[in-house]
Parts: structure tokens; C-alpha cells; sequence
């Protein structure tokens, strides 16, 4: 679970904090910079895989796959000028228990984590290579203690429930990675899992190609390998109608993708597992989910066993079956939501724009659908409450006021002036007393989501008010 987002010199976010809960919305206008949000969260998931190069080209796959733009792009800029240096850090919860890539299991000693990386851009040379590059400058994996959790597990929730079961420290002393001097040069220092004896291991930052946390894989480090599985867990769903509608093997493994797809053979292993004596019956939920959006009365998983496919099929109250090709885009995002809901996939859910393909008025299922998918911070977490979080992007005043304030942060750009003059970095304002408010930053009044309450320029412009004040008319 991620709790705290921090970033400077990322794109736009400069001295950039947000602190998240299960559940929050981040409403604002297009072009304040969002997107850059989930950016900075996705290469950090990126960096447990990948290259340090290859994640900061992939922070935006392209249609296409063609991933080669400027690495330089992710640094804040003006119109004149660049910073050569970005810094981001993360707190998060994560798992007690992990095994590594040959199946040992090991317990980690903190499962409240703050990690911190920091890199600087190299212009092209013979040791960078012909584009430029990433240069490591620093990395950092502290534990929180429990005596701290409180302050830093802001969100509302129930202690004996929620952060009395998750936050566990058994960690005094030296941190699990941290960054020193040997001469000129930064060296990145692992330190040993079960406490501050012992050697570290060090490796040099100037010529790594990975970060350590996308390196340690084995139960040796357990701390390290948990940090990185919930890292790597962080995703962005855009999801792709092509994708929702394509048909999967028989031997597909079930788990929705970040594009959506898979589909079918997330609903085939959902009807295996729940309760029901046949898959359609087992899936009644779902198909009441999206009952709420479009007259459903079934959802089915058809069997080709002659191409041994799995492809997805609704049943209208009429009786017309419909198949994955007939359904609209809009029923097809819900449904994948519906199916990430009853599945038991854990992680951090980033989304943008929740209310494409969806009607006004059905807006409030869809709000509905995303609250379910999220971990409840008042109940254990388990089978029935699994460790999901969502993170959504807005700017439709429809689903802004559905949003409740304390789940709600207004993006705008704000004016300020650091070493490379005058800027407008992005800011997140939380609403007014709620519980992401502080003595720095109090918060915005209600007046500040005017805009998002008022029809445009304040008057109704797409219906004329004659309408409005005859119902029957309509």
C-alpha cells in the first residue's frame, strides 16, 4: 500500500507531496499535469524490472511499443532551461511474508517502509551511451517504526483492525539500503536484513544499470524483496476496448492487465472459485454489478474447445446473448472493474478519467465499483477485504461531487520561484479539515470546487431554460 508520494524535479512535480488513502480522487483541469502523478508511481514499479533507462522510457508506452524518446523529458524544465536531477520517495506497507524467484519464504523485519532514490542526467558520451542516460545518485530503504505509524498512516482507520495487524518493526539502527562517500565517488551500501551487525555490501552508483531494489530477489534481503513486490504490484489501467474484447486461451492464467485484458479468464477462475454449482451462476454478482449500467441479466465465459479459447458473452433481459465484439466500450471498462472487485489481485490501481464510456447517471456505480475495489481501512485484511488501492484522475464535475472531501485533492498549477526562476509546478490541495490537511497547507474551502458545481460559464447553456423549468417537456 502506498501512503505517501513525494517528488522533485520529476516533470512537473517540484517539492511534490501527496499522502493517500484506500480511495482518492485527484480533480483538476486538463494540462495541470496528473498524468505526472501516476508517472512517477508507474516508473517506480518499472524500476523493480527494468533498467533505470528502459522505465524511464516505458513511463508512457506508445500504441506502437516504440519507447525511444528523450530520457531528459522526465526532468522539470522551463522554457529555457532543465534540471539535471529529480528525486522521488515513497512510504508504504507491505507484506510480512514474500518468497523469492526459487519459492523461499521469508519474513521481512519492518513492513512500514520509506524509500527514497534520487538520479541525474548524463549527456551522451561513451560511457553513457548515444542518447544520455540515468545516473544513480542515491538510494535509501528506512523502516517506519510502530511507535510512528501513527503519524505517518494518516487516512482514517481502525487501529486494532488495520494498523495494529499490518505495521510490524523489528528494525533499530542502520537502514536496510543507504548511499555514503568513498572518495568521490557514491557507493550504495545493503546492510544485512536481521539488524545492524555485520558487514554491508556495497556497489557503486556512478555505474549501475539498476536500482538495488530491482536486483535483490532472494530471501536473503527479505525487507528489500518485500519492498519490491509491492512496488512492482503498482499499476496504470488504461484500458483498451481491443484488448477487453480479445478471447484467451485456455491455459491464460487469470488476472486482469493493465490494459484490460484477459477478461475471460479472470471471469472463468472467478466462477471456479466462488460458490455456485456452474460458472454463470457463480458470477451473479458480477452480472448484478453491471445490471446497474446496462439491462444484463447474465455474464458467461463461452468455451471453444475446438481452438481451446475462452471468450466472454452477456445475456440482455431480452434474452439476446451478446458477444464480446457487440458490447460497448463503456459496459466493457465497468466490467473489468466488476471482475478486478471480486477477484483477489492486491496493489495500487491508478486510473484516469473513471467516467469515459459511462453515462451521467450511471456515474454513481461506477463510484460505487472503485470504493469496493479498495482495501476497507476499518476491517482485517484478508481474502474478503484484500490490500487494494485506487487512485483516479478527474476532471467531470459529475464524478468530482460524488467524491467525498476527505477522498478528494484539487491539482492546479501554482506559481513559485527556485534556481531556474519563476515556475508553475503542479500542487494538490486537500479539502478543508479533512484529514490530509496540516498546519503547512490547511486546505481549499468548499468555494474552491465552484467550478466543478456550477453548469458552464454559470448558465445552462446545452439545454434552454424553458426545459429545465418544464419537466414535461422532456
Amino acid at each position: 500500500m502506498l501512503t505517501r508520494l513525494e517528488a522533485n524535479g520529476f516533470k512537473n512535480l517540484v517539492d511534490f507531496t501527496l499522502d493517500l488513502g484506500p480511495y482518492t480522487c485527484v480533480a483538476g483541469p486538463n494540462g495541470v499535469g496528473k498524468s505526472n502523478i501516476f508517472d512517477a508511481i508507474r516508473f517506480l514499479s518499472l524500476l523493480t524490472e527494468h533498467t533505470m533507462n528502459d522505465a524511464a522510457r516505458c513511463i508512457r508506452d506508445t500504441p506502437s511499443g516504440d519507447n525511444t524518446g528523450d530520457l531528459a523529458d522526465i526532468f522539470f524544465a522551463t522554457n529555457d532551461q532543465r534540471q539535471k536531477r529529480f528525486q522521488l520517495a515513497v512510504e508504504m506497507i507491505v507484506s510480512r511474508e514474500v518468497s523469492d524467484d526459487f519459492g523461499r519464504l521469508a519474513k521481512s523485519t519492518s513492513t512500514f517502509l520509506r524509500y527514497e532514490v534520487g538520479f541525474r542526467y548524463e549527456l551522451p558520451s561513451a560511457a553513457i551511451g548515444p542518447f544520455g542516460g540515468l545516473v544513480l545518485e542515491r538510494e535509501e530503504l528506512r523502516p517506519i517504526t510502530v511507535g510512528r505509524a501513527h503519524n505517518h498512516l494518516r487516512f482514517p482507520h481502525h487501529k486494532a483492525n488495520f494498523r495494529n495487524r499490518l505495521v510490524h518493526n523489528r528494525r533499530f539502527g542502520k537502514p536496510y539500503i543507504d548511499t555514503t562517500k568513498d572518495g568521490e565517488q557514491d557507493v550504495i551500501l545493503v546492510h544485512q536484513d536481521g539488524g545492524s551487525r555485520g558487514r554491508a555490501r556495497p556497489a557503486s552508483a556512478e555505474g549501475a544499470v539498476r536500482t538495488i531494489i530491482g536486483t535483490e530477489n532472494t530471501a536473503a534481503t527479505p525487507t528489500i524483496l518485500a519492498a519490491r513486490h509491492e512496488m512492482r504490484s503498482w499499476r496504470t489501467l488504461a484500458l483498451e476496448p481491443s484488448a477487453m474484447r480479445r478471447p484467451d486461451p485456455y491455459t491464460q492464467a487469470p488476472g486482469i492487465a493493465s490494459n484490460g485484458a484477459h477478461i475471460p479468464a479472470t471471469l472463468q477462475y472467478i466462477g471456479n472459485t466462488m460458490p455456485g454449482p456452474t460458472t454463470e451462476q457463480a458470477l451473479a454478482t458480477i452480472a448484478s454489478r453491471l445490471s446497474d449500467l446496462v439491462p444484463v441479466t447474465a455474464v458467461r465465459v463461452r468455451q471453444d474447445d475446438v481452438r481451446q479459447l475462452l471468450s466472454l458473452e452477456l445475456e440482455e433481459r431480452s434474452g439476446l446473448r451478446l458477444p464480446a465484439n457487440s458490447v460497448s466500450d463503456g459496459t466493457l471498462r465497468f466490467l473489468a472493474l466488476a471482475a478486478l472487485a471480486e477477484g483477489s489481485a492486491e496493489g495500487v490501481f491508478c486510473m484516469e478519467e473513471p467516467e469515459n464510456g459511462i453515462h451521467p447517471a450511471n456515474l454513481e456505480a461506477m463510484n460505487l465499483l472503485l470504493h469496493d475495489i479498495a482495501v476497507d481501512p476499518t476491517e482485517p485484511v484478508g481474502n474478503e477485504n484484500p490490500m487494494r488501492q485506487i487512485v483516479v484522475a478527474t476532471h467531470s464535475p459529475y464524478f468530482v461531487q460524488l467524491q467525498h472531501e476527505g477522498e478528494l485533492v484539487l491539482a492546479k498549477k501554482a506559481m513559485r520561484r527556485n534556481s531556474l526562476g519563476t515556475i508553475e509546478p503542479l500542487v494538490c490541495r486537500p479539502c478543508l479539515r479533512t484529514w490530509r490537511s496540516s498546519p503547512e497547507d490547511p486546505g481549499v474551502a468548499h468555494i474552491a470546487l465552484q467550478s466543478y458545481l456550477l453548469p458552464p460559464q454559470g448558465r445552462r447553456i446545452a439545454i434552454q431554460d424553458e426545459l429545465w423549468r418544464d419537466e414535461s417537456a422532456l
